[in-house]
């Protein structure tokens, strides 16, 4: 990349960081339900299947949107696939982790709060659009 520099954003600048913390905050707010209404150990698998969706988010946030700029175009190419390969990696592992590591484990609230969190993604465009226009 000789004759030009690559523009890095801050973490906090880049325009998925909306989605990043509405992701944050509906996996506090369903595991503290859960934990609330049903008991604890369907509270931290709830917790433990939202760090599975948002953490590999939070990795490819950083990968794939931290250039900008048109002549960094093929960086920026470059680090969505790692970003997307490197997350769907992280994900598999955590699911792994989870699976293995955590006994007792509520499955349902894993699976739900992991599904609620990723759904965020299908608002993502309203979040942006707001953050952009402001």
């Amino acid at each position: 990349m000789v004759g030009f520099e690559r523009k890095r954003l801050p973490f906090h600048r880049i325009a998925v960081f909306p989605v990043l913390l509405a992701q944050l905050a509906l996996v506090l707010i369903s595991a503290s339900v859960l934990w609330l209404w049903v008991d604890g150990v369907a509270g931290y698998s709830g917790l433990f299947g939202g760090l599975i969706a948002l953490l590999p988010n939070i990795y490819f946030a950083h990968k794939a949107f931290r250039f900008s700029g048109a002549r960094a175009a093929q960086a920026i190419v470059r680090s969505f696939y790692a970003g997307e390969a490197g997350k769907l990696i992280f994900t598999s592992v955590l699911f792994a982790l989870a699976f293995t590591g955590v006994k007792p484990l509520n499955a349902v609230s894993l699976f739900g709060v992991f599904i609620l969190t990723q759904g965020v993604g299908w608002f993502a465009p309203l979040l942006i659009k707001k953050r952009i226009s402001n």
